[in-house]
């Protein structure tokens, strides 16, 4: 019984799956996939190393295919000879590489589906490009890892200079999984990695400006940008590529001409599929089809078309069903730490860069400890130098070579290993030039050992050195792209065709806006009466201004708690005198509600934007509410609920911040509070909020919230602008107010009297910024806010713009960071449509203002 064998009860299932996870982790990791430093896959990588072994350079003679093969398949690769000769082939086909890696002599195939020939009848060696890839291989830059019989020792990744997944790309099916990458062009590639180097900060839309579309070994046509963005920006997406066409007329028959076709289509297997469709009657117009295609000549296939029928039409069928027009999907899955993992554009250019580092870091140290072995042993030879007749007077004496290496070691402190150079030290070195070269040799490597030693502490000067390294290889391998790009007409947005100026957008007490070009306001002095800045019917008037681009997009608040959006180029241009277009005729806005509060949002597309970004709401009750900025990235038609407002209040304001700023709240009677936003949680759109101000009411019954200020700590020269009803206004330092827990009644920040009349605005500003004050009538000034020196936040302030008997400030805009060109123009001239002696005296007696605005 005990000589019987052990049997060992396993679980069928649970073996199987142990059994079917290896297999599917050996596919995934040694086969199907590529690593994202080198753009290797097992195979290539084995092909290329073996060659690098044989030393089959480009500047040497050609060697059999078989002969690598034999090489690869003896020492590294663990499989079939067709894997390794297939992978060989394909390296040297400049029709499925961007850039080949192999130069091949004999039959290797053709586009038109021809097989190679036998590996015993082909030749083969590497190409210049791919020699970069293996350079100083030997200089301990890469990791090592056994082979299959763990006999020998093959590089786990090899360190290219060239970013080859982004040029070449790469395609394969794993189990669970698959990859397929395009090329690109290695020009485009390199200055995109040379900018990121410059810009770690820089993000895959800003990348994609570098590389913009793949470039195809075959040429063609990109027909459309929106899928590439897609796949440059999170690594999954679609390419349309199309055959490049020209038409002929030849003997009164037109032609219709593919001289590049897209990428892998099989020209044979493109007309018989073409013919195919002709006699199906599904695409009619062409009379004949043929190849007149030669690998020498490149691509020539010919459409003969019938006398009655329409080329383009018959153009767009060939498009709709043949392989004229093919789509690619891209996937980019690849090995990044041995896991596969979908990659986008950016995480492509930084794992490349990071790698290169690496192999700048490991061969300064490879060079500088050989530089270290050689400065010992030279030092050795200068001191056998000083004392030369008696180290040789004592080696002549010595019996054996062992004593006389021990009497170098004693006598002169000097090592074995420089000891034994010594001895080994040829005659002729002695002579007087020799002993001078050996002397100008020590002094040159002990400047190579101090800059290799400034490499490994300046991450700086190694970061250098990769851009001249991509510089260089730019100029010996980079060229013009193959392939264009023929936009569709979804992919010109409007963006596209309008000019991104600055604007400045209007909104008036009945909801009608308009944007006017920020050129047409120009700054006055503070106390000006201002000029005209729109026409209005007498209840109406301007309520809201502020400052935009074209191409930027407005989240609209609305007093009951909805938001829109609203391109600004959408907004009906207009004079600093139109009235503008109601905002119904813009928006979906319910007759009940009305504008409250704008955002002015430069991209909605951007995800670190969106994730890092929020908006700060509060109402005229003193609640606040934060939300992330993702929240209303989708716009829709009809608007979204923004907060919950309760009733009896509304909407007051809406800021865009990033989370780490300080918000300050302003009430009507002239307290102010200050605390951090991080005690505000961010909440849904749904969400009501949370306490931000008490407002004692039971005390002030008619007291609510006018404004609110989100401050961003890290931004220096900043103050806090108040303004009241009256014209009255000054500046404070914001330390001013002191920071608190959210939910107290706040400091006093203005002097309420009767002269200055209640408080109307509160706004962060700085010296360079401008203020645009307009009040009831619709009169504008423009004033710079270093004219208002900055006071103690309890005093009444200074006079800001004269106001005519009955009429009060509406809105105060505070314009950051734009300097106005002044027109030198008589100022009555920018006064028009406005009558009156009285406006005529004020602008005589004014001494804010002159003729010239000066």
């Amino acid at each position: 019984m005990n000589d019987l064998p052990k049997i060992i009860h396993i679980n069928i299932e649970d073996e199987m799956k142990t059994a079917y996870i290896d297999y599917s982790m050996s596919v995934i990791v040694s086969r199907a996939l590529p690593d994202i430093r080198d753009g290797f896959k097992p195979v290539h990588r084995r092909v290329l190393y073996g060659m690098y072994e044989l030393a089959v350079w480009n500047n040497k003679p050609y060697k059999k295919s078989a002969r690598i093969v034999g090489e690869v398949l003896g020492k590294y690769h663990p499989h079939g000879d067709t894997s390794v000769y297939d992978a060989m082939v394909r390296m040297a086909q400049n029709w499925s590489l961007r850039y080949p890696l192999i130069e091949g002599q004999g039959n290797f195939g053709s586009m038109d589906g021809d097989a190679p020939a036998a590996m015993r009848y082909t030749e083969v060696r590497l190409q210049k490009i791919a020699e970069e890839m293996l350079e100083d291989l030997e200089k301990d830059t890469v990791d090592w890892s056994n082979n299959f019989d763990d006999t020998l020792k093959e590089p786990s990744v090899l360190p290219t200079r060239i970013p080859n997944l982004l040029i070449n790309g790469s395609s394969g099916i794993a189990v669970g999984m698959a990859t397929n990458m395009l090329p690109h062009n290695l020009t485009e590639c390199i200055d995109a990695i040379i900018a990121f180097i410059k810009n770690k900060d820089i993000t895959a839309e800003e990348l994609h400006k570098y590389v913009i579309a793949p470039d195809f070994p075959t040429g063609a046509i990109c027909y459309g940008i929106e899928g590439v963005k897609q796949y440059m920006y999170t690594g999954r997406g679609r390419a349309i590529v199309r055959a490049r066409i020209n038409f002929e007329n030849t003997k009164n028959k037109e032609q219709i001409i593919a001289t590049e076709v897209p990428f892998l289509v099989n020209r044979d297997l493109l007309i018989e599929k073409a013919a195919a469709l002709v006699g199906e009657k599904v695409i009619e117009g062409i009379s004949d089809i043929r190849n007149e295609s030669s690998d020498r000549d490149g691509t020539r296939v010919v459409f003969d078309i019938k006398k009655d029928a329409v080329s383009q039409v018959v153009l767009n069928k060939l498009f709709k069903h043949t392989a004229l027009q093919s789509s690619y999907g891209v996937n980019n899955v690849c090995l990044v730490k041995g896991r596969p993992r979908l990659v986008n554009l950016r995480d492509l250019v930084l794992h490349f860069v990071e790698f290169r580092h690496e192999v700048v870091v490991r061969r300064t140290r490879f060079e500088l400890a050989e530089a270290e072995k050689k400065a010992h042993i030279l030092q050795g030879y200068l001191i056998a130098l000083d004392h030369l007749d008696e180290v040789i007077a004592m080696i002549r004496n010595s019996k054996t070579p062992d004593e006389a290496k021990e009497g170098l070691m004693n006598n002169y402190t000097l090592s074995e290993i420089q000891a034994k150079a010594i001895l080994e030290l040829r005659l002729q070195r002695l002579t007087g030039m020799e002993r001078d070269k050996i002397r100008l040799e020590y002094d040159e490597i002990i400047a190579t050992i101090t800059d290799l030693n400034n490499i490994l502490s300046s991450e700086s000067r190694r970061y250098d050195i990769i851009i001249n390294e991509l510089l260089e290889v730019r100029k010996k391998y980079g060229d013009a792209r193959r392939t264009t790009i023929e936009y569709r007409a979804e992919d010109m947005r409007m963006e596209d065709l309008i000019e991104d100026e600055q604007v400045v957008i209007t909104i008036s007490h009945l909801g009608y806006i308009k944007r006017t070009p920020l050129s047409d306001y120009r700054q006055q002095n503070r106390g000006g009466t201002g000029s005209k800045g729109s026409e209005s019917r007498e209840e109406d008037f301007i309520e809201y201004i502020f400052t935009a681009t074209n191409h930027n997009t407005l989240l609209l608040f609305t007093n009951e708690g909805r938001c829109f959006w609203l391109k600004v180029y959408d907004i009906p241009e207009g004079n600093k005198t139109s009235r503008g277009r109601a905002m119904q005729n813009l928006i979906s806005l319910p007759s009940t509600d009305k504008i409250r509060a704008f955002i002015n949002i430069k991209d909605l597309e951007s995800t670190r934007s969106l994730d890092n970004n929020y908006i700060v709401l509060c109402t005229k009750k003193g609640i606040i509410k934060k939300t992330l900025l993702a929240d209303y990235s989708r716009p829709r038609a009809n608007g979204v609920n923004a907060i919950n407002i309760r009733e009896g209040d509304t909407l007051l304001e809406a800021v865009l911040t990033n989370g780490k700023c300080e918000i300050l709240l302003a009430s009507k009677y002239g307290k102010t509070i200050r605390f951090p936003e991080h005690t505000v949680r961010p909440m849904g759109r749904t969400a009501t909020g949370v306490i931000g101000i008490d407002l004692d009411e039971e005390v002030i019954p008619d007291n609510e919230v006018i404004g609110m200020v989100c401050y961003d700590p890290t931004i220096a020269g900043r103050t806090v602008l108040v303004v009241s009803e009256n014209g009255m206004g000054k500046r404070s330092d914001i330390d001013e107010y002191r920071i608190t827990n959210r939910g107290g009644k706040g400091v006093k920040t203005i002097n309420v009297t009767e002269k200055t009349g209640k408080l109307i605005a509160i706004k962060n500003v700085g010296s360079d910024d401008d203020l645009m004050i307009m009040n009831k009538s619709g009169i504008t000034i423009r004033l710079s806010a270093k004219d208002l020196r900055v006071i103690g936040r309890a005093t009444q302030g200074v006079s800001l713009i004269k106001l005519r008997e009955g009429d009060i400030i509406s809105s105060v805009t505070a314009i950051h960071d734009i300097v106005l060109e002044e027109e030198f123009a008589i100022i009555e001239n920018t006064l028009a449509e406005k009558s009156g002696t009285e406006f005529e005296n004020n602008l005589e007696n004014d001494p804010g203002i002159t003729p010239n605005n000066e």
